[in-house]
């Protein structure tokens, strides 16, 4: 019978193999060395399906895997013929074992390093920036619907390292697929598939980039009518505003227009409190365009006397520059394409503005712009003033909760304490979720600040068909609070250049006039007075989606029971 190198069809015939396995086993080195299979070794193929002759395979099936525990039976060659291959092989005269063991452990490791090096590790997110170092400026983008907000924010995610290649690519696949090949980049910011879908940004967009000097937190404010009460949410967080406007022809003039954003969008981030504004001519890498200084000096002309009217100083707050959002041109590095441009390019413009004035010795004030559950109830926001510090108590008007401060977030980054101007994440504990609305504020218990239904306010009637009596329901928008006020009295008219007071009363208030009134809104909002803390005496009358009226908060009046 010919000897077997595998395990019988049925184990009634144990006795015929154990007969051949006596001399086999009697043979094996029992103290040899664990054996450590070669992950990269070639495929083990059974000798019984081999079709050579036994003795033509050589030594190669000497190290073959042992499988299930087994001992491998593939010893067809005379034992003195192997020893002295491996004396050839070997001059060490180590055992074959020894030595087929310790090879194997050596494949084992190298094919380690192999695989390291194969599997190379995933594209790690660019490296979170440490907030508090650099000065920490936040900047909305807005304008007119579809200038190029939010292309223009992702170029600059894409510019600055914050968005690789990859993902721009799968973005721009995806966008063929819908037929949308360049709105690809405004994917890095409006990642609703809503927002995705239409082409249009619904909420405002965060994101963040980094300069040498500064720390940016991007806001891409909605630009549809729609969604305005989102905008000024946005704006009312930003310390520094890019208008972009687009010079395409028949766009530029549509958004200018009076039922276009771009008017209302100047004044709504006047009214915020943005001091400083960018007028981004964008698009001009258009046909219609090509980079022409007359369209540029076209669009700067009849935008310029509307921004001083709201209020904005042309020599030092308003900047104009010509890019394409879509090319990146002119948005970090200079571009040949329009030589008439001499100024810095937008990055470094930004870069180049002078510090911001902020006290951190200030009062505590974060106005909370949105809130949620995970492992506690967490809180968004701006900090207005003051500093914020790990494991602080806090209070939240004008509930008066008392809560505790477990973890800080500036820009998805981890720290210990937060200075004024940051986007935080705060988780608390001591409140629930539901105790929580836009529009609360967190203070320092020993200066809160204060909370009241009645106040008198400056305000100046910007829009308006008709006439607005004692009586009118307008929507407020103050900080991030949202709520339904009423017009109560007027006390006197205010003349524009002169500043004086009229000593009647007036029954009415038309467009163009500026008047003092008293307003009552429907529940307890947080409030201060223009002159002790203007990014919280600011606020923007609406109704029916249109701005009526900006204002400011000169006095709060204490309701009598």
């Amino acid at each position: 019978m010919e000897p077997r190198d595998s395990a019988p069809d049925s184990w009634e015939q144990e006795d015929e193999v154990d007969g051949q396995l006596g001399p086999a086993l009697t043979t094996l080195n029992v103290n040899a060395k664990p054996f450590v299979p070669n992950v990269n070794a070639a495929e083990f193929v059974p000798g019984f399906t081999a079709k050579e002759p036994p003795d033509s395979r050589g030594v190669e099936g000497e190290c073959a895997p042992v499988e299930n525990g087994d001992v491998d039976i593939t010893i067809e060659q005379p034992w003195d013929q192997k020893e002295e291959e491996t004396s050839e092989e070997e001059p060490g005269g180590r055992g074959l074992d020894e030595a087929a063991s310790e090879g194997a452990s050596e494949g084992a490791s190298e094919g380690l390093d192999d695989e390291e090096e194969v599997t190379a590790p995933k594209p790690q997110p660019p490296a979170q920036p440490d907030a508090p170092k650099k000065e920490h400026i936040n900047v909305v983008f807005i304008g007119h619907v579809d200038a190029g907000k939010s292309t223009i924010g992702g170029q600059i995610m894409y510019l600055t390292g914050m968005v690789d290649k990859r993902t721009l690519e799968k973005y721009e696949r995806e966008a063929k697929e819908k037929n949308r090949e360049t709105w690809y980049l405004s994917w890095a910011l409006d990642t609703n598939q809503e927002e995705r879908d239409k082409g249009k940004t619904v909420e405002v967009g965060r994101a963040y980039f980094e300069t040498d000097k500064k720390h940016f937190t991007i806001l891409d404010a909605p630009g549809h009518k729609s969604f305005v009460p989102n905008m000024i949410g946005g704006a009312s967080q930003a310390d520094l505003a890019v208008l972009v406007i687009s010079a395409r022809k028949g766009e530029f003039e549509t958004g200018f227009e009076k039922a276009g954003q771009t008017r209302e969008h100047a004044m709504l981030a006047k009214t915020a409190g943005v001091k400083h504004l960018i007028v981004l001519v964008n698009k001009m890498d258009d046909p219609t365009v090509n980079w022409s200084l007359e369209r540029y000096e076209e669009c700067k002309e009849k935008l310029m006397p509307f921004l001083k009217k709201v209020g904005f100083n042309p020599k030092k707050d308003i900047h104009f520059m010509p890019c394409s959002g879509l090319t990146g041109a002119n948005l970090k590095d200079p571009t040949d394409l329009c030589p008439w441009y001499t100024g810095l390019p937008f990055i470094p413009h930004l870069d180049s503005l002078p510090n911001l004035n902020r006290s951190r010795d200030g009062p505590v004030r974060l106005p909370i712009v949105d809130k949620y559950k995970d492992m506690g109830t967490v809180v968004l926001g701006k900090l207005e003033s003051g500093s914020i510090i790990k494991g602080q108590q806090l209070v939240m008007m004008p509930n008066r909760h008392v809560v505790e401060v477990l973890g800080l977030l500036s820009d998805e980054v981890e720290t210990e304490d937060a200075g004024p101007g940051e986007n935080l994440k705060i988780r608390l504990k001591g409140i629930e979720e539901e105790e929580i609305l836009p529009g609360f504020i967190l203070c320092t218990p020993d200066n809160l600040c204060h909370s009241g239904r009645i106040f008198d306010a400056q305000i100046v009637i910007i829009e308006h068909k008709s006439i607005i009596c004692a009586g009118y329901n307008a929507v407020l928008h103050v900080h991030t609070c949202i709520e339904e006020v009423e017009i109560t009295a007027f006390r006197c008219l205010v003349d524009k250049k002169t500043g004086e007071r009229s000593r009647t009363r007036p029954r009415f208030v038309k467009q163009d006039q500026v008047c003092i009134a008293r307003l009552r809104a429907a529940g307890t909002i947080c409030l201060e007075t223009f002159k002790d803390f203007p990014q919280m005496g600011r606020f923007t009358l609406r109704d029916e989606g249109k701005t009526i009226a900006i204002g400011k908060v000169l006095k709060l009046i204490t309701e009598r029971d």
